[in-house]
Protein backbone atom coordinates (compact mmCIF):
# COMPACT_ATOMS: atom_id res chain seq x y z
CA UNK A 1 0.00 0.00 0.00
CA UNK A 2 1.32 3.32 -1.37
CA UNK A 3 1.61 6.60 1.15
CA UNK A 4 -1.34 8.00 -1.34
CA UNK A 5 -3.51 4.81 -0.46
CA UNK A 6 -3.09 4.66 3.06
CA UNK A 7 -3.54 8.08 3.14
CA UNK A 8 -6.91 8.06 1.09
CA UNK A 9 -7.72 4.86 3.29
CA UNK A 10 -7.83 7.20 6.42
CA UNK A 11 -9.97 9.81 5.19
CA UNK A 12 -12.55 7.51 4.48
CA UNK A 13 -11.91 5.30 7.55
CA UNK A 14 -11.84 8.72 9.59
CA UNK A 15 -15.09 10.43 7.90
CA UNK A 16 -17.21 7.05 9.30
CA UNK A 17 -16.12 7.53 12.00
CA UNK A 18 -16.12 10.88 12.70
CA UNK A 19 -18.61 12.52 10.49
CA UNK A 20 -18.64 15.69 11.93
CA UNK A 21 -15.70 17.56 11.53
CA UNK A 22 -15.55 20.16 13.35
CA UNK A 23 -13.41 22.72 15.22
CA UNK A 24 -13.26 22.46 19.02
CA UNK A 25 -13.01 26.30 19.61
CA UNK A 26 -15.93 27.89 19.70
CA UNK A 27 -16.20 31.07 17.57
CA UNK A 28 -19.24 33.11 16.03
CA UNK A 29 -16.91 34.90 13.18
CA UNK A 30 -13.71 34.70 12.09
CA UNK A 31 -12.40 37.46 14.05
CA UNK A 32 -13.12 35.33 17.11
CA UNK A 33 -11.53 32.12 15.68
CA UNK A 34 -8.53 34.00 15.21
CA UNK A 35 -8.27 34.84 18.64
CA UNK A 36 -9.88 31.73 20.06
CA UNK A 37 -7.15 30.04 18.08
CA UNK A 38 -4.00 32.79 19.41
CA UNK A 39 -5.53 31.53 22.72
CA UNK A 40 -5.50 28.24 22.55
CA UNK A 41 -1.18 27.87 21.98
CA UNK A 42 0.35 25.43 24.72
CA UNK A 43 -3.58 25.32 26.18
CA UNK A 44 -6.74 22.86 25.95
CA UNK A 45 -9.26 24.13 23.49
CA UNK A 46 -11.71 23.47 26.40
CA UNK A 47 -9.94 25.86 28.82
CA UNK A 48 -10.19 28.30 26.01
CA UNK A 49 -13.89 27.65 25.28
CA UNK A 50 -14.40 29.09 29.03
CA UNK A 51 -12.51 32.18 28.76
CA UNK A 52 -13.85 33.33 25.42
CA UNK A 53 -17.53 34.35 26.25
CA UNK A 54 -16.67 37.26 28.23
CA UNK A 55 -14.10 38.36 25.86
CA UNK A 56 -15.64 38.35 23.05
CA UNK A 57 -18.60 40.08 24.98
CA UNK A 58 -16.34 42.44 26.12
CA UNK A 59 -14.80 43.28 22.91
CA UNK A 60 -16.80 42.30 19.92
CA UNK A 61 -14.93 44.09 16.69
CA UNK A 62 -11.25 44.26 16.02
CA UNK A 63 -11.19 47.91 16.63
CA UNK A 64 -12.76 46.92 20.32
CA UNK A 65 -9.49 44.60 20.46
CA UNK A 66 -7.19 47.40 19.13
CA UNK A 67 -8.06 49.83 21.48
CA UNK A 68 -8.11 47.37 24.77
CA UNK A 69 -6.01 48.17 28.06
CA UNK A 70 -3.06 45.44 27.47
CA UNK A 71 -3.46 44.64 31.45
CA UNK A 72 -7.45 44.48 30.88
CA UNK A 73 -6.86 41.62 28.26
CA UNK A 74 -4.12 40.06 29.95
CA UNK A 75 -6.16 39.92 33.39
CA UNK A 76 -9.22 38.09 31.15
CA UNK A 77 -7.17 35.59 29.50
CA UNK A 78 -4.83 34.86 32.64
CA UNK A 79 -5.35 30.98 33.06
CA UNK A 80 -4.85 30.39 29.30
CA UNK A 81 -1.39 30.74 30.06
CA UNK A 82 1.32 33.15 28.00
CA UNK A 83 -0.88 35.78 28.96
CA UNK A 84 1.54 38.35 28.28
CA UNK A 85 2.92 37.18 24.67
CA UNK A 86 -1.39 36.35 24.01
CA UNK A 87 -2.40 39.73 25.01
CA UNK A 88 -0.26 41.96 23.35
CA UNK A 89 -0.32 39.34 19.98
CA UNK A 90 -4.23 39.86 20.39
CA UNK A 91 -4.00 43.86 20.35
CA UNK A 92 -1.31 44.24 17.46
CA UNK A 93 -2.97 41.76 15.86
CA UNK A 94 -6.37 43.73 16.19
CA UNK A 95 -4.80 46.88 14.94
CA UNK A 96 -2.85 45.29 11.87
CA UNK A 97 -6.30 44.66 11.12
CA UNK A 98 -7.93 48.17 11.32
CA UNK A 99 -5.15 49.88 9.85
CA UNK A 100 -4.34 47.70 6.74
CA UNK A 101 -7.22 45.11 6.30
CA UNK A 102 -10.48 47.32 7.05
CA UNK A 103 -10.98 44.88 10.40
CA UNK A 104 -11.46 42.19 7.82
CA UNK A 105 -9.74 38.76 9.06
CA UNK A 106 -7.78 38.30 5.19
CA UNK A 107 -7.60 34.80 3.12
CA UNK A 108 -4.54 34.65 2.29
CA UNK A 109 -1.49 32.57 3.90
CA UNK A 110 0.76 35.49 3.12
CA UNK A 111 -1.87 38.17 4.50
CA UNK A 112 -2.57 36.08 7.45
CA UNK A 113 0.85 35.09 8.29
CA UNK A 114 1.87 39.10 8.66
CA UNK A 115 -0.34 39.40 11.30
CA UNK A 116 1.42 39.13 15.03
CA UNK A 117 1.02 35.95 16.77
CA UNK A 118 -0.06 34.07 13.88
CA UNK A 119 1.43 31.27 12.33
CA UNK A 120 0.96 28.68 9.50
CA UNK A 121 -1.27 26.26 11.78
CA UNK A 122 -3.26 29.43 12.66
CA UNK A 123 -3.07 30.68 8.95
CA UNK A 124 -4.60 27.23 8.12
CA UNK A 125 -7.23 27.21 10.68
CA UNK A 126 -8.95 30.68 9.59
CA UNK A 127 -8.19 29.40 5.93
CA UNK A 128 -10.00 25.86 5.95
CA UNK A 129 -12.75 26.94 8.11
CA UNK A 130 -13.45 30.19 7.23
CA UNK A 131 -13.04 30.46 3.71
CA UNK A 132 -13.19 27.11 2.98
CA UNK A 133 -10.12 26.77 0.71
CA UNK A 134 -7.68 23.52 1.07
CA UNK A 135 -5.54 23.54 4.45
CA UNK A 136 -3.80 21.20 6.96
CA UNK A 137 -3.57 22.42 10.25
CA UNK A 138 -0.19 20.65 11.53
CA UNK A 139 -0.68 20.18 15.31
CA UNK A 140 0.29 17.67 17.66
CA UNK A 141 -2.15 14.99 17.24
CA UNK A 142 -1.58 15.14 13.73
CA UNK A 143 2.41 15.15 13.69
CA UNK A 144 1.99 11.71 15.68
CA UNK A 145 -0.73 9.88 13.70
CA UNK A 146 0.91 10.88 10.02
CA UNK A 147 4.55 9.56 11.04
CA UNK A 148 2.29 6.13 12.86
CA UNK A 149 0.46 5.82 9.51
CA UNK A 150 3.95 6.50 7.48
CA UNK A 151 2.52 9.33 5.29
CA UNK A 152 5.65 11.22 6.87
CA UNK A 153 8.61 10.46 7.98
CA UNK A 154 9.30 13.87 10.02
CA UNK A 155 8.15 15.45 12.69
CA UNK A 156 8.53 19.29 10.91
CA UNK A 157 5.56 21.03 10.94
CA UNK A 158 6.21 22.82 7.18
CA UNK A 159 7.83 19.41 5.57
CA UNK A 160 4.34 18.11 7.11
CA UNK A 161 1.91 20.33 5.76
CA UNK A 162 3.80 20.00 2.27
CA UNK A 163 3.52 16.58 2.23
CA UNK A 164 0.06 15.92 3.37
CA UNK A 165 -0.87 18.70 0.66
CA UNK A 166 0.79 16.37 -1.89
CA UNK A 167 -1.59 13.26 -0.24
CA UNK A 168 -4.55 14.40 0.36
CA UNK A 169 -7.68 15.45 -1.63
CA UNK A 170 -7.32 19.14 -1.32
CA UNK A 171 -11.52 19.02 -0.58
CA UNK A 172 -11.15 16.94 2.03
CA UNK A 173 -7.79 18.33 3.51
CA UNK A 174 -8.96 20.58 6.52
CA UNK A 175 -11.63 17.70 7.77
CA UNK A 176 -9.25 15.21 7.82
CA UNK A 177 -7.58 17.23 10.40
CA UNK A 178 -9.87 18.04 12.30
CA UNK A 179 -11.12 14.36 13.16
CA UNK A 180 -7.38 13.42 13.23
CA UNK A 181 -7.80 15.94 16.74
CA UNK A 182 -10.96 14.12 17.46
CA UNK A 183 -9.12 10.50 16.92
CA UNK A 184 -5.97 11.61 18.90
CA UNK A 185 -8.10 12.56 21.67
CA UNK A 186 -10.25 9.55 21.57
CA UNK A 187 -8.27 6.34 20.15
CA UNK A 188 -4.92 7.00 18.77
CA UNK A 189 -3.96 8.68 22.21
CA UNK A 190 -0.24 9.92 22.54
CA UNK A 191 1.87 7.05 24.47
CA UNK A 192 -0.91 4.68 24.55
CA UNK A 193 -2.80 4.24 21.32
CA UNK A 194 -6.13 1.76 21.47
CA UNK A 195 -5.06 0.52 18.37
CA UNK A 196 -7.42 -2.44 18.72
CA UNK A 197 -10.27 0.19 18.61
CA UNK A 198 -8.61 2.18 15.53
CA UNK A 199 -10.91 2.37 12.70
CA UNK A 200 -7.57 2.26 10.59
CA UNK A 201 -5.87 -0.91 12.08
CA UNK A 202 -5.89 -2.52 8.81
CA UNK A 203 -3.70 -0.36 7.06
CA UNK A 204 -2.13 1.58 9.86
CA UNK A 205 1.98 0.33 10.23
CA UNK A 206 1.82 1.66 13.95
CA UNK A 207 -1.07 -0.62 14.61
CA UNK A 208 0.48 -3.57 13.26
CA UNK A 209 4.11 -2.68 15.23
CA UNK A 210 1.87 -2.39 18.08
CA UNK A 211 -0.01 -5.69 17.51
CA UNK A 212 3.54 -7.68 17.09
Amino acid sequence: MTAKERALAAVQALKKEYPGAVCSLEAEDPLQLLVATILSAQCTDARVNLVTPALFAKYPAAADFAEAELLDVEAMIHSCGFYHAKALHITEMAKMLVAEFGSRVPDTMEELTRLPGVGRKTANLILGDIYGKPAVVVDTHLIRIANLLELVGTKDPYKIEMRLKELLPPEESSDFCHRIVLHGRAVCVARRPDCAACCMKSFCPGARANSA
